[in-house]
């Protein structure tokens, strides 16, 4: 084995038994050493957001192997927001005897430590918003970083771009658990502040699109989505819509407003991933054990569509009062 060997395979399988062929042969070279190391990085769907977290992972990994001069080999898989195939992948990493896997996303994140349970195979999570709900807090072999939005931050926004502000859009799909507790809390706020509010959810790209046209319809004056992976996935195929009836769409991550959503406040998520893949690095060396349940990053960047906010009308300078803003435009990825 030489040092600093690292091993990259990308895949984007649906059928668990491709990890077999691709890992078998990773324990080879050892030499008895403990200095080769085998991760599975399971992403709970392909979209934007936990692309850019998968990349900032692997990137971080071929970092840490470098500086400590050990091999780490991994894989990154898809889900395809798919239980079933989520279960699979997660069967065959054990099977396979990886080191630590690492599942983006809260449904991800929930099969894995399932399927983790009786060997104890370090779970490291990324991305999950609501640990606690998701049942991933008080284990002790899964930890992980949190992206929990400041949901009172992004209404502050609405109400900054527009104080007149009257009914707000709940844009979910109740099959995210990341979305519960932020939808919840969005409900609180508009209360306290006496603006009304209409809910629509979808689990699939067409129920998101009859979902975005029936707020629409509904002379919504802004629309909030929290950091719901099945949204974002639909996020490109709705925000023209959204734009051309001026009605600014607020959402739980960057990535939704590089895919054409107005505006958020919320985690960087390549910071997230490197933070990520230093804790399971952490986790394979030193053991979970002495690891908090969640490591929470800090927020508070605010990302604005340049492009969209030409649309709508709106100066993308409009937060610059409420912390730093950071321009982008739409890229269709």
């Amino acid at each position: 084995m030489k040092n600093n060997q690292i091993i990259r395979r990308f895949a984007a399988c649906a059928v668990a038994g491709t990890m077999l062929l691709s890992l078998c042969a990773c324990g080879a070279g050892k030499d008895g050493k403990d200095d080769t190391y085998k991760v599975a990085v399971v992403k709970q769907m392909d979209h934007a957001s936990l692309d850019e977290i998968a990349k900032a992972i692997t990137t971080q990994l071929d970092s840490i192997a470098q500086e400590k001069n050990v091999t780490i080999e991994y894989e990154v898989y898809s889900g395809q927001n798919d239980q079933s195939v989520l279960k699979q992948l997660g069967d065959q990493a054990i099977v396979d005897g990886v080191d630590a896997i690492i599942p983006i996303a809260s449904t991800a994140a929930q099969v894995m430590a399932l399927c983790a349970q009786d060997t104890q195979t370090p779970v490291v999570y990324a991305a999950v918003s609501d640990p606690k709900t998701a049942e991933l807090t008080g284990l002790d072999y899964v930890t992980g970083t949190s992206d929990a939005l400041e949901t009172s931050v992004i209404l502050d926004m609405m109400l900054t771009q527009n104080p007149d502000l009257k009914k707000v859009g709940l844009l979910y799909s109740l099959s995210e658990p990341n979305s519960a507790t932020p939808i919840q809390e969005a409900k609180e706020y508009l209360d306290s502040k006496g603006i009304s509010y209409v809910e629509q959810t979808g689990n699939t790209n067409d129920e998101v699109i009859a979902a975005a046209s029936a707020l629409v319809a509904g002379g919504v004056d802004a629309i909030f989505t929290p950091t719901d992976n099945v949204i974002m996935s639909a996020e490109l195929a709705i925000y023209e819509q959204l734009a051309q009836a001026k009605i600014p769409h607020y959402t739980g991550a960057d990535s939704f407003v590089r895919n054409g959503a107005f505006a958020t406040c919320g985690v960087n998520y390549t910071d997230l991933g490197t933070r990520t893949a230093d804790l399971a690095y952490q986790a394979i060396t030193e053991g979970v054990d002495g690891m908090e349940d969640v490591y929470y990053m800090d927020g508070g960047l605010i990302t604005v569509n340049t492009e969209t906010a030409k649309a709508l009308g709106i100066d993308s300078q409009v937060f610059g009062q409420l912390g730093e803003v950071v321009e982008v435009t739409t890229t269709k990825e």
